[in-house]
């Protein structure tokens, strides 16, 4: 017998009525941040061409990487290698079939959340 509804109700899940878990949404910003990274290394690679260029062009290089725009760049290009760094550790953990349950990824989730922000603000302020 045919399914006389088919029609009259959704074929998968949509975003109205899908709430997106820690484990997915960190997952997508892993990908973002090893995205942005990307950007940022051109940055530092333009800023290296600058210099071995001439002193002028250098001097625009340099005026746009330690502008407060240039430092709110690489402060959050910084957030993105440790966020990055921390993912990439626990899929390592998650390959080892280690952390996979429910309560443990969560955790492990928040870890890589907070302790990219704790390890950001010590490298900032180290550096300082």
């Amino acid at each position: 017998m045919a399914d006389v509804n088919r029609g009259n109700r959704p074929l998968s899940p949509h975003l109205t009525i899908y709430r997106p878990q820690l484990t997915s949404v960190t997952s997508i910003l892993t990908r973002i941040t090893g995205n942005a990274l990307i950007v940022a290394a051109l940055l530092i690679v333009w800023w290296f061409l600058a210099a071995a260029t001439s002193a002028e062009y250098y001097a625009v290089a340099n005026g746009v990487i330690t502008s407060l725009f240039g430092d709110l760049i690489m402060a959050l290009s910084l957030w993105g290698l440790w966020y990055h760094t921390l993912a990439g550790v626990r899929h390592l953990i998650w390959d080892n079939a280690m952390g996979l349950d429910i309560p443990t990824a969560e955790k492990l989730g928040w870890a890589v959340v907070a302790g990219s922000v704790v390890l950001t603000i010590l490298t900032l302020l180290i550096i300082q």
